[in-house]
């Protein structure tokens, strides 16, 4: 029997037999071998076969391959394959593209099988494979043009030759063709019957630990480029997922065979992923007892063969099967039961329960049909081929209806799925629907004229923006033009649309119910491209995680508002907002229910739309930390009167650390049921299909939040587009529209944007227009009008309410509810009521006696006002500046009330209600409270933008120099507006854009805005140009020494264009480029531009070079720099000189010196045009030279530098110079300068000819001078610095002299100093010829004055510094005097002050040489002041501080004054503050002696006052810190100056700053008595400001176009959107600055994001545990941002799989990290917190808090694993530092010679520290020990930006990778060995060496990077999922390695 015929009666039997259908055979496969033309691959374990040269490219997925490759181990691929280790053990996806039909570790070494391939196009094998597409995919139109064979025959999987156990003998047969035409490529996979006898292979790295990893079956595309530079995963399918599902391969197939899978594989226009084809094919088993039937099943993963015997049929348990009905071949159909006559049996069946029930009002609603599966798993395919809708009534099923008759919605909708090719239809057309017809109502309305609605009765139920037409049987509402809608709910066209909403309902997790209490549900779609964004806030743990693949949930929001291509239209426009969505999501295997009601509640007071959802049901139980990957689908929607349904099978993998890859599905069913307008005519379709392009899904557990992002296009069915080539970009979504922007499209690719209705711009920027402001609303009499985004509302005013049309507001008739006392009339006014008590009644109304009370009861505002100024409220005491209601003497609210703190005064009804727009500020003239309301006028866009500018500083206030727009009366944009400090002048539109052309510069007459008679353009690109310059600026205007471009009265560029600081000019073309060899210099003529162009050259190389120069960031030269002189034609001029050092030179034609031509200034120049003589090479005077000479950036030489001098030859000149020092000296012929040869400036020189004299050694004199005198970076002494004296023997001279202090002394013949030689300026010098005395030691008095002298770096005493003098003796003089301050005192003989006797300047000294008289101990004053005296670092008084005085007997005067600002007070005996004593300077003082008044209790602003000036150790105010001023009664004064900077500002009485008037110093202060607005005051710096400085800091201060920097709001808070530089590579982020998986966006259009979820819920954030990383002997530890990433090695690759977050912390940047092995313990720095930290690697452990204190910007970290050491850097101090491990010991190691210090390691082993510092001027690289000592440089030549540094411990070399070079270089430590490792990398950040390999954290690739030290090639790559920079990087080991850092 053929097997065509096998099929048809195996789909035609419908009784109670089951047709046997076999596994293919050996035979049944495509013919193969040498006969065939086969090649044959060569034996082996890891083979790969010659390149396979297809004549015409194949498409795999969508992109096209011209080769194939066949490789040992089951597979193809369309590139040359790695080594196998490389991908066999690691699953898909793969690197390289792979078709696999059976992957796994295969040897055909020694004769064990082997393996055929050929490329064909052999008539019967096209023909076969055709045969086949067609069976797969009836609708396929394929004609196969070639095809390729490849067959694995008795192969055999690769095993270890130690096994003991011997060969397994089993061997396995299988094949894959590939077939393609030139468009499309399916793929067969054969496995005959037997073919497959091991399912597995061993890995060959498994250490001997029995395990064996499955086969793969499957498809991967490999990786993919992204954005340019960069590479990602592309798509991957799996058909198998375990063991099992191996062994069932030869048992199932989707072509209707047991063992062949056919699948699409590409597709040359769009193609997403592999299609498998849906025809069932089962290896028929028969049960017990009796033949089983068997559905389809596509996917083996579920066909579980051990569970067919309990799905086969029994009529005896059909009606209590809770799944579905028993079916056929065609799911609406059911065999007879008990074997009747198959043709009566086909009858639809009725369900007796329908899955939902709506309510009553909504409509006709659709029932499903229960199907029932023998299997556990729907279909494969996402979606069926085509969906059929019918009369229950077909020919052949009993009566027909005609069309009339029949219902207009079915009950029930039924996929149909494709027959075999062979089968016959059950009915014409297949069509299937059952319906229930005497439940039937279609849920119209029988309408007669009497219950006639229409317009004039009911067009309040319409939108305020649709209009209403009246029918024959009623009216329908329709949404304006620029509205979009059903009619009763109408939106602005083209606006994003937000949602909101509650989620409640119990769901089961497993076993485990979970309920869900109103929790909050937002959604935001960007209407323009089909994004939408779901988010659901506080979704418990192990339901967030199991209902991330309920995107059906998201999934309502993007049909109601997907992206519509044409003849098409979103959901929104059949429902509007109301309507019931009821959903059901089936999940397998395990058959989990879960149903979803969600309910359209209209739309909310800001137009939004509101949803609430109800979810009841389980779902299957997913792993925490798990990833949902859903592929994108299309769904078909079918819409009826009333009700919109859709059916789908949808596959989901979930990826787990603890289950791997799984792959699932789900069965969604869903109908939504609205309100429709039956009276009018329909033009919505029948069918419409839904593609949603991209699904993601993710929960964040520290959050608990749950989002979904799908992106969504709604079109025709059916309807694909022909290529890419073809899309217009608004169908397409990738315009560059704005988000509140329609995208119109045109002919071919055009587009036009158009802003949305209610917004203006040009529809790339876009801006709300106010509706309110502007007068455009609708609003009337009583009404207040509301803008909102895109639109507005009206609300009625206090009083009033919506009438029954909802447009007008009526009079609300209080007093119908009786809110007066019983004995009291209600009396109705329009906005209001009043009480009157009945005759012979007393009261308010509200209360009324008969007894006429002697006092009334309290009113509403007295009890209102009492209860304020009782501070019932607070505790018993009134709240500081509160509202107190003022009331009337019959205790009314007062008409007008006013805010006695504030001075706002406003309107009140009579229940103290504030009237709308009544409210004045202060200083202003209050509303007349009686004259009736108007409509309160809302700010407009010019207001709004104005005060956004004006409040834009922290102290509120404008920005110098920032644009304010000024708007006139009615707030309205004065159509002049002018720029403040430029002294432009442009006109404006209504909207406040420039009118191009009116832009006037200061001084020239202004354009008369009033008569522009012509349309206005738009903008050219020279004005943009210009005005783009203009704004540059932080502050909106130009940069100073900018070029701005000149623009004519068109708009073109002016063909002259000057630059207004460097003079030059030049000729433009019409684009602005300058046109070559136009260029003139400041006060040369400049060229006719007007002359016709001669044939344009390009720019030479002289002209690039001269123009590169010339184009500093400013526009103009940089100033010294060397710039080249061309001629005419562009070419270098022969000569060239230096315009600032005077030198000349002769070049060659490439601008390049040539040897021997340079003269000095002054010096007649070479003749350039001289022959050149054969040119040397340059000498190493000249290299020597010309190297100094170039070392600026700027090429010219450092001033100051000394530069060697050459002769004519090229050789250094015998006697050298120094020109800045004066310095001269011979050198030898290598440029060495020769001992005893140097002569300081106006002493003769050496003969340096004279070479009579043997050459001695240097002395150590000379040595001494020499290395001062070159000690700076310029070489040459550092000014103050003590030079030694040395004579013409190079001896010590015997008496030196200091030649800035004026000190001489003696030394003897090692330079050392003699104690008692020294002498001060202006006093006789010692004999230092006299015969030594016997030496004495130094005394203390003279080690203590030359500390002191040599305290400084250059070796004298720092200035200021007090010097002690000592007498001849060397002890203490008895009087000491400080030479700075003028203070003098005497001393005892150990230099210590003696108590009472310091005097200041100018007062009369004590004498000292009086008799003491018996000490007394200090006072508390004498030691208050002494401290104060000597709180500076050296010694001496911090300058502004104050000082106490004391008197003769140490006792504090009454009277203190404080020095510096002229403040004086009483104090007492303590020296405390006397309160209400201080006075101002120029004030008269108190008189301190008057006796104290009882002292009352100090007020806040002198505990503030006090507190200031007592916050430093030594008990007086900081330098420079604000003092606030007290008035006498102790109360802050009302205007407040800071004694330092200038400013002054006024303050409230709590001290509180007012904002708006603070002033700078010189400007005339604000009047404090006068009232001003209030605006927000200033704040701490955010942990986004905080980062983005720190980024700026990284980046050198410029961070380039493309590189990261945070964007933070005006409030400090992250910015919802994050974008790489000026690119559109965006993100969201959420308010912790975390990247929102799934929302990156890689074109032109930014993704829209959320500002928050949810409002901000008061919570403490989830606690920082650590979570270990996984087992594994070593494991890079990274940092990232706020969080510290795990990534496993699996021996030196990169373990992605098991990569994991290690520990969360939130609010943190961590920058540098370090481990210690000893306890397992991570150590990172906080640059945000400004701390250093670690923890514990354990589980749960918590971070531990080790240094925050002075630290600023803490960077590189390092742990001393032996010395239990750890040091840092502090990037900001310039700092290097050390504590132990614990935080205690802290040390500064350096302070000095520091710029930028950034990585640090330490060699344990050696002892070592290394460091970098990337001072852009001049980087390094040092060395220490740890205790701080033999500092010095490593490297120092040709480095860039060392940001990372490691040691490689295998070769004893220290390596950097270089940011600034990009190149990764080792060096042995002492400088020698230096070799480059790779030469090309990115932008390096932080590295550590393991086992020759380089592992770095990369900045432009966000990831770590692997480097070979062998091949010096990359050899992987890890990229986060969030991507972000990562800054540190360290290595944990399980075993502690050697010379471990």
């Amino acid at each position: 029997m053929e097997r065509g015929e096998l099929l048809v009666v195996c789909l035609l039997c419908w009784s109670w037999s089951v047709c046997v259908v076999t596994a293919i055979q050996r035979a049944d496969m495509f013919p193969y071998g040498s006969l065939s033309g086969d090649f044959i691959l060569a034996e082996g374990d890891d083979e790969t076969s010659r390149v396979l040269s297809l004549p015409r490219p194949f498409y795999f997925y969508d992109s096209p391959f011209a080769q194939l490759y066949v490789a040992t181990n089951g597979i193809i691929s369309a590139q040359d394959l790695p080594m196998e280790k490389q991908y066999v053990d690691d699953g898909l996806p793969t690197d390289f593209p792979v078709v696999a039909p059976f992957l796994a570790d295969i040897d055909t070494s020694g004769g064990r099988g082997q393996i055929y391939y050929r490329l064909t196009e052999t008539p019967s094998v096209l023909n076969r494979v055709a045969q086949e597409v067609h069976r797969g995919f009836p609708g396929a139109k394929f004609t196969p043009t070639h095809a390729v064979v490849a067959t694995w025959e008795n192969v055999a999987a690769y095993e270890e030759q130690t096994r003991t156990s011997g060969s397994s003998n089993k061997v396995n047969t299988f094949q894959a063709v590939i077939g393609y035409d030139e468009t499309d490529s399916y793929v067969l996979f054969l496995y005959p019957e037997d073919g497959l006898n091991f399912f597995g292979t061993r890995p060959k790295e498994s250490y001997n630990v029995e395990i064996e990893l499955p086969a793969i079956v499957g498809f991967s595309r490999g990786e993919v480029t992204y954005l340019l530079f960069s590479r990602i995963e592309g798509p991957h399918y799996s058909v198998t997922s375990d063991e099992q599902s191996i062994k069932n391969l030869y048992q199932v197939g989707n072509t209707g065979i047991p063992g062949v899978w056919l699948f699409h594989t590409g597709n040359r226009y769009s193609f997403d992923n592999i299609v498998p084809a849906s025809v069932s094919g089962l290896l028929a088993t028969p049960p017990p007892g009796g033949h089983g039937f068997s559905l389809e099943t596509t996917t083996p993963e579920y066909a579980e063969f051990e569970e067919y015997t309990d799905n086969t049929y029994d009529p005896d348990t059909q009606e209590e099967d809770e799944d579905y009905p028993l079916t056929g071949g065609d799911p609406g159909f059911h065999p007879a039961p008990n074997g009747g006559d198959h043709s009566e049996s086909l009858q639809p069946a009725v369900p007796e329960v329908p899955p939902t029930s709506p309510p009553e009002d909504s409509g006709p609603q659709v029932a499903y049909d229960k199907e029932v599966s023998l299997t556990p798993e729907p279909r494969s395919n996402s979606e069926p081929v085509e969906r059929h809708y019918a009369p229950p009534d077909s020919p052949g099923r009993g009566p027909q209806q005609s069309p009339e008759q029949q219902p207009q919605v079915p009950l029930e909708v039924v996929d149909v799925y494709p027959p075999h090719r062979h089968e016959a239809p059950l009915s014409p057309g297949g069509h299937v629907v059952n319906v229930v017809e005497e439940d039937f109502d279609t849920g119209v309305i029988q309408y007669t004229t009497e219950n006639k609605e229409t317009c004039s009765r009911f067009q309040h139920q319409c939108s305020q923006n649709a209009f209403c037409s009246d029918y024959a049987t009623g009216f329908c509402c329709y949404c304006q033009s620029g509205f979009y809608g059903n009619g009763r709910h109408c939106l602005p066209e083209g606006a994003p649309q937000r949602v909101s909403g509650k989620v409640s309902g119990t769901v089961t997790v497993g076993s485990t119910p979970v309920e869900l209490n109103n929790i909050d549900l937002h959604a935001y779609i960007v209407v323009g491209d089909g994004r939408a964004y779901t988010a659901i806030s506080e979704v418990p743990e192990p339901l967030g995680w199991a209902l991330m693949p309920v995107a059906p949930i998201g999934e309502l929001f993007g049909w109601l508002f997907a992206l519509e291509l044409p003849n098409s239209q979103g959901g929104f426009k059949v429902t509007g907002a109301e309507f019931i969505r009821y959903a059901e999501v089936i999940f397998y295997p395990g058959n989990q229910r879960l149903s979803i009601v969600q309910t359209g509640g209209g739309l909310d007071d800001h137009n939004h739309l509101a949803v609430d959802t109800v979810v009841r049901g389980s779902v299957p139980f997913l792993p925490p930390g798990a990833e949902v990957t859903m592929e994108p689908f299309k769904e078909t929607y079918h819409y009826y009167p009333s009700v919109a349904t859709s059916t789908s099978v949808r596959e989901f993998s979930v990826v787990s650390a603890e289950r791997g890859s799984e792959s699932f599905t789900f069965q969604l069913k869903q109908n939504i049921t609205y309100r429709d307008c039956p009276h009018g005519s329909r033009t919505a379709p029948e069918t419409l299909q839904i593609t949603m392009e991209r699904v993601f899904v993710m929960y964040v557990k520290e959050e608990r939040i749950l989002r979904y992002a799908i992106t969504n296009k709604i079109s025709p069915v059916g309807v694909e587009p022909t290529g890419p080539e073809m899309v217009n970009p608004c169908y397409a979504g990738n315009h560059d529209c704005d988000t509140t922007a329609q995208c119109v499209p045109l002919e071919g690719q055009a587009f036009q944007c158009q802003c949305a209705t209610g917004y203006r711009g040009d529809g790339r920027n876009c801006y709300d227009i106010d509706e309110c402001a502007e007068g455009l609303s609708s609003c009337g009499a009583h009404t207040q009008c509301v803008n909102l985004p895109g639109s507005h509302r009206c609300q009625c005013q206090s009083g009033f309410e919506l009438g029954f049309d909802g447009r007008t507001c009526v009079d609300v008739d209080e007093c119908s509810s009786s809110p007066c006392h019983v004995h009291a009339r209600c009396i109705n006014e329009l906005g209001s009521f009043h009480c009157l008590c009945q005759p012979g009644f007393h009261g308010d109304g509200s209360y009324c006696s008969q007894q006429e009370p002697t006092v009334r009861p309290k009113s509403q505002c007295e009890q209102h006002r009492d209860s304020l100024q009782s501070g019932v409220e607070h505790g018993g005491r009134p709240s500081l500046g509160a509202f107190i209601p003022q009331c009337d003497s019959d205790g009314r609210y007062r008409t007008l009330q006013c805010h006695g703190s504030t001075g706002h005064c406003w309107c009140v009804d009579s229940r103290g209600q504030e009237r709308a727009g009544t409210r004045t500020p202060p200083g202003t003239a209050p509303k007349d409270c009686d004259k009736p309301d108007e409509p309160e006028h809302p700010k407009t866009h010019c207001e709004h933008h104005r005060d956004s500018v004006q409040t834009t500083s922290p102290e509120g206030y404008p920005i110098l120099g920032a644009y304010v727009p000024q708007c006139d009366a009615n707030g309205q944009y004065m159509p002049l507006q002018c720029h403040g400090s430029t002294g432009h002048c442009w006109c404006v539109d209504s909207n406040g854009q420039e009118r191009a052309g009116t832009r006037t510069p200061p001084g020239t007459t202004r354009t008369d805005c009033d008569n522009i008679d012509k349309p206005e353009r738009p903008k050219t690109y020279c004005e943009h140009h210009r005005d783009s310059v203009q704004t540059t600026g932080p502050d909106g205007y130009p940069i100073v020494g900018a070029y701005v471009p000149q623009c004519d009265a068109d708009g073109e560029y002016t063909p002259l264009q000057c630059h207004g600081s460097t003079g030059h000019c030049w000729c433009v073309d019409r684009r602005g480029q300058e046109r070559a060899g136009t260029r003139s210099s400041p006060g040369t003529p400049t060229v006719d531009c007007d002359k016709p162009d001669e044939p344009q050259r390009p720019k030479t190389q002289c002209e690039h070079h001269r123009d590169s120069v010339q184009t500093s960031p400013e526009g103009h030269p940089v100033v010294g720099a060397y710039a080249p002189q061309c001629d005419a034609d562009g070419h270098y001029t022969p000569l060239q000189c230096h315009g600032s050092s005077g030198h000349c030179w002769c070049v060659d034609n490439r601008g390049q010196e040539r040897a021997g031509t340079r003269t000095s200034p002054g010096a007649p120049p070479t003749d350039c045009d001289k022959p050149d003589e054969p040119e040397r090479p340059k000498t190493h005077c000249e290299h020597h030279r010309d190297s100094v000479q170039t070392t600026s950036p700027e090429g010219y030489p450092i001033i100051g530098i000394y530069v060697p001098q050459c002769d004519a030859e090229g050789q250094f000149v015998p006697l050298q110079c120094h020109g800045s020092t004066g310095h001269c000296w011979c050198v030898d012929s290598r440029g060495q300068e020769r001992a005893g040869t140097r002569t300081p400036p106006g002493t003769p020189t050496v003969d340096c000819h004279r070479l009579d004299e043997p050459q001695r050694p240097k002395t150590q004199c000379e040595e001494h001078r020499d290395r001062v005198q070159t000690s700076s970076p310029h070489g040459y002494p550092a000014p103050g610095t003590f030079v030694p004296l040395c004579d013409s023997d190079g001896q010590y001279v015997p008496q030196q002299c200091h030649g800035s202090t004026g000190h001489c002394w003696c030394v003897d013949n090692r330079g050392q100093e003699r104690a008692g030689t020294r002498t001060p300026p202006g006093t006789p010098p010692v004999d230092c010829d006299r015969p030594d005395e016997p030496q004495r030691p130094k005394t203390h008095c003279e080690q203590h004055r030359d500390s002191v002298q040599t305290s400084t770096p250059e070796g004298f005493p720092a200035p200021g510094a007090y010097v002690p003098q000592c007498d001849a003796s060397g002890q203490y003089t008895s009087r000491q005097c400080h030479g700075s301050t003028g203070h003098c005192w005497c001393v005892d003989d150990r230099g210590q002050e003696r108590a009472g006797t310091r005097t200041p300047p100018g007062t009369a000294r004590k004498d000292c040489d009086k008799p003491d008289e018996p000490e007394r101990p200090k006072t508390h004053c004498e030691h208050h002041r002494d401290r104060a005296q000597t709180s500076g670092s050296e010694g001496y008084p911090v300058v502004g501080a104050y000082v106490p005085q004391c008197d003769v007997d140490g006792e504090y005067l009454p009277m203190q004054c404080h020095g510096s600002t002229g403040h004086c007070w009483c104090v007492d005996s303590r020296g405390q503050e006397r309160t209400g004593t201080r006075t101002p300077p120029g004030a008269p003082p108190v008189d301190c002696n008057k006796p104290d008044e009882p002292e009352r209790p100090k007020t806040h602003c002198e505990h503030h006052r006090d507190s200031v000036q007592t916050t430093s150790p030594e008990g007086y105010p900081i330098r420079g810190a604000y003092v606030p001023q007290c008035d006498a009664e102790g109360q802050y004064r009302t205007k407040q100056c800071h004694g330092s900077t200038g400013y002054c500002w006024c303050v409230d009485s709590r001290g509180q700053e007012r904002a708006g008037t603070r002033t700078p110093p010189g400007a005339p202060p604000v009047d404090c008595d006068q009232p001003v607005p209030v605006a927000p005051t200033q704040r701490p710096e955010s942990v986004c400001e905080r980062w983005r400085t720190s980024l700026i800091e990284h980046y050198g201060g410029k961070p380039e176009p493309q590189q990261y920097l945070p964007q933070c709001e005006p409030d400090g808070e992250f910015s919802p959107v994050q974008c790489y530089g000026e690119t559109t590579y965006c993100w969201c982020v959420d308010q912790d600055g975390r990247e929102v998986p799934g929302t990156r966006s890689h074109d032109v259009v930014k993704p829209a994001c959320l500002p928050s979820v949810a409002p901000p819920t008061v919570r403490p954030l989830p606690r920082p545990d650590v979570t270990p990383p996984p087992n594994a002997d070593v494991t890079l530890l990274y940092a990232q941002g706020q969080k510290i990433g795990s990534l496993p090695l699996n021996g030196t690759r990169l373990d992605a799989n098991r990569a994991k977050t290690l520990l969360t912390l939130h609010g943190s940047i961590v920058v540098g990290i370090a481990y210690d092995c000893r306890e397992n313990r991570v150590y990172w720095t906080d640059l945000s917190a400004r701390t250093i930290n670690r923890a514990s690697m354990t589980h749960g452990a918590e971070p531990e808090l080790l240094i925050n204190a002075n630290l600023v910007s803490p960077e590189g970290l390092a742990v001393d694993v032996n010395r239990r050491l750890m040091f840092w850097v502090d990037s900001n101090p310039d700092l290097i530092e050390s504590s132990n491990l614990d935080g205690s010991g802290r040390r500064t190691l350096f302070d000095t010679d520091l710029v930028n210090p950034r990585a640090i390691i330490v060699v344990s082993s050696t002892g070592t520290l290394y460091w970098t510092d990337w001072n852009r001027e001049a980087p390094k690289i040092e060395s220490s020990t740890v205790e701080g000592r033999n500092r010095r440089v490593v490297v120092s030549d040709g480095i860039g930006l060392p940001n990372a540094l490691t040691y490689d411990s295998s070769s004893g070399q220290v390596c950097w990778a270089d940011a600034g070079t990009k190149r990764l270089e080792c060096v042995s430590p002492d400088g020698s060995g230096r070799r480059v490792i790779h030469a090309n990398l990115n932008y390096p950040f932080s590295m550590v060496y393991y086992r020759n390999h380089f592992y770095y954290t990369d900045w432009r690739r966000d990831g770590v990077i692997a480097v070979s030290k062998q091949s010096s090639q990359f050899t992987d790559e890890y990229l986060p999922e969030q991507r972000s920079h990562l800054y540190g990087i360290a290595i944990a080991t399980s075993q502690c390695l050697s010379g471990s850092q």
